[in-house]
């Protein structure tokens, strides 16, 4: 590779047990913090629901543009830009599910099934050009523009999956955590037997990893009589947000997520 293709090559982490656990995390955070953000902003400023929604979409929307800008720039990988940036893609495909759910009233698996025939276009676009879906092979900017188009809408497609399944279904937080738990159990068995390949594992369990923490957002935060064991909303985002920076620190101290040139 040349040396902007090695520069390129590092600006996303390698695929450990700490690239799983910050990502659960991320996406458990982007469910709380978008209610919390919500909740707090339409009480001290006396907005509607929908306001407040509004509002923090556009406020959301403007900090993950501004952390994407940070992401294309760098050189290599810097663990604080890529988990914010990650973070704020999370929050920001919560609320465009939000959005068109509880703004606009469109249903449920409409969301679903529109965000994944999208996921799967893009993923079709990419591998098509590209060759390959494969971390490691994110060495342009071209890739990498794709990469973080799948994360967020692999991101809103977990949102309005992981609400389906808890709300549609009323099949509660928990049995919903299970479910999608079990399904990413599933695809490291079917990878580790040879029936899928590592790339496929890979984003399955990167798709379905959203709604898990999606739906652990929900069973901590929501109250007793939705399901949830009550922690709230503001609590479950600063706990998770802790651990994140907790982690991040961690990682930038010893690079242990570098992939090596």
């Amino acid at each position: 590779m040349t040396s902007v293709a090695r520069q390129m090559a590092v600006k996303v982490p390698a695929v450990t047990a700490f690239f799983w656990i910050i990502k659960v995390l991320a996406t458990t955070v982007g469910e709380t913090f978008a209610d919390f953000l919500n909740g707090n902003l339409a009480s001290a400023f006396h907005l509607t629901d929908t306001q407040g929604l509004q509002v923090i979409s556009a406020l959301m929307g403007s900090a993950l543009v501004i952390m994407l800008v940070f992401q294309f720039r760098a050189r290599r990988y810097i663990p604080w830009v890529y988990w914010l940036t990650i973070v704020f893609v999370s929050v920001a495909g919560t609320l465009i599910t939000d959005n068109l759910h509880d703004g606009l009233g469109v249903e449920l698996w409409v969301t679903t099934l529109v965000f994944g025939v999208i996921l799967i276009g893009v993923f079709v676009l990419w591998h098509r050009q590209e060759k390959s879906l494969a971390m490691k092979s994110i060495t342009t900017t071209k890739r990498e523009a794709y990469y973080w188009a799948a994360i967020l809408f692999t991101f809103a497609l977990g949102t309005s999956a992981g609400d389906q399944f808890a709300e549609s279904f009323n099949l509660g937080f928990a049995l919903s955590l299970v479910i999608f738990a079990a399904g990413i159990i599933l695809a490291v068995v079917l990878w580790r037997t040879k029936v899928i390949g590592e790339i496929t594992a890979f984003w399955i369990a990167y798709i379905l990893t959203r709604p898990l923490g999606a739906s652990l957002g929900d069973l901590l935060s929501q109250a007793p009589k939705a399901g949830g064991l009550g922690l709230g909303a503001n609590n479950t985002s600063y706990i998770f947000l802790a651990l994140i920076l907790a982690s991040v620190i961690y990682l930038s101290l010893t690079k242990k997520d570098e992939i090596k040139a």
